[in-house]
């Protein structure tokens, strides 16, 4: 319990949260100045010393940027930061937006408010507790004193000094309670406003959904490389054949300097954030995986119906990645096998369609290991794709085989 008490002693955000609130007293100690003065002010002067600058505080509550500065002050000196020794990488809640209406002003006014009463409040408490601790002081080294509204001190004597910490102690302790209150008070009045936290919400949506993007690029980039390469690599061991190792040889050589390029595209999309993903290949560009499946052994059937360039360039781009995905998980699960590719596009959608036998009894190509389609990185990655699009994708057995099958809308 000792131990709590004393605690705010050694936390450098008492004192900031302290002086953030004995600094609220200078508007109204500059008025009081003015009237009724500050010579021996009565009671009833430091209530009109009180009141009188309520309406200065209401009107600079009306200034938009007076929010802001508001806010930034009660980040540095309300909450624990590098300056108080105790790091903290949470955000504190408070707003450093101008207010953009007319509730943002309310609720800074009253702040305001708030901040000026408890400020003049704290400086009253403040003085008086420290005139008494110098009056123990005082009283200690023989010269007593009186202190309003504490009783006259008529003796003196060494003993008065073991009770010139009290006073500070409390007064210590009053600080740090009046601190945190006025830091729950800046949560809820300097608080962002709902607008505020839409856009950050949106904000942290599309980071996000960049961030999934990105993952869904490395994954399907990588992962058809080395499906390829792999597939290439145990196909030339199992023919023993110089020629078709070559071939093979020169087939994984292509497919990992195709998928280098794209890597390098991600990563210089990560640095340059505001760079657009144009550079992406577009189905247009089908061809290249049809031959780097070819090269791998598959037989591949495609079929291409409609003009590809009437596709907009986003539902192209996002459409090669599904088709990308697709080959690779036939490859992986099913192996070289025959592969059948339909591309047709209309005046409204775009459809896709990868079929391919199913391997015996083993997990259905494409399924990421289930014959229900409904595990797997890959196969979800599609549906993402496709539902961010305002389109479906469908997998499952049909007639024998392993069918996915995607619609698209132009």
């Amino acid at each position: 319990m000792p131990g709590l008490l004393l605690q705010p002693l050694t936390r450098a955000v008492t004192y900031t949260r302290w002086l953030h609130l004995l600094v609220g007293v200078i508007v109204p100690l500059v008025c009081g100045a003015v009237f009724p003065g500050l010579s021996d002010p009565s009671p009833y002067d430091w209530l009109l010393i009180a009141v009188l600058p309520l309406p200065l505080v209401l009107a600079a509550a009306l200034v938009p940027s007076i929010r802001r500065a508001e806010g930034l002050q009660a980040r540095l000196m309300l909450f624990p930061g590098p300056h108080a020794r105790a790091g903290s990488d949470e955000d504190p809640g408070v707003s450093t937006a101008p207010a953009a209406s007319w509730s943002d002003r309310a609720r800074t006014g009253v702040w305001l408010v708030l901040r000026m009463e408890a400020g003049l409040a704290l400086t009253l408490v403040t003085n008086t507790l420290l005139a008494l601790a110098l009056a123990f002081a005082g009283a200690a080294a023989g010269e007593p004193g009186r202190v309003f509204p504490f009783p006259c001190s008529t003796g003196t004597g060494w003993a008065y000094a073991l009770l010139v910490p009290v006073p500070v102690l409390v007064l210590v302790l009053i600080a740090a309670g009046a601190g945190a209150l006025m830091t729950r008070a800046a949560r809820r009045l300097l608080g962002p406003s709902v607008k505020e936290r839409l856009a950050a919400l949106e904000k942290r949506t599309e980071h996000l959904l960049e961030r999934n993007q990105i993952a869904r690029e490395l994954h399907d980039t990588l992962g058809h490389a080395l499906t390829l390469a792999v597939v290439q690599a145990g196909a030339a061991r199992t023919a023993g054949d110089p020629e078709f190792t070559d071939r093979a040889l020169e087939a994984i050589e292509e497919t990992g300097r195709a998928a280098l390029e794209d890597l390098d595209r991600v990563l210089l999309v990560l640095r340059e954030s505001g760079r657009p993903a144009a550079a992406r290949p577009a189905l247009d560009e089908a061809a290249r995986l049809l031959d780097s499946a070819r090269s791998s052994g598959a037989r591949i059937d495609a079929e291409v119906t409609g003009a590809l360039d009437r596709v907009p360039g986003p539902v192209s781009r996002e459409a090669y990645r599904m088709l990308q995905e697709a080959l690779t998980n036939v490859l992986r699960h099913a192996g070289p096998v025959r592969i059948g590719v339909r591309i047709s596009v209309d005046a409204a959608r775009l459809r896709l369609e990868v079929r391919n036998p199913l391997p015996g009894t083993a997990p259905a190509a494409g399924s990421g290991g289930g014959s229900g389609g409904g595990g797997g990185r890959g196969l979800r990655g599609v549906r993402e794709r496709a539902t961010l699009l305002g389109g479906e994708a469908r997998a499952g057995r049909d007639s024998g085989d392993w069918l996915l099958a995607v619609e698209l809308p132009l």
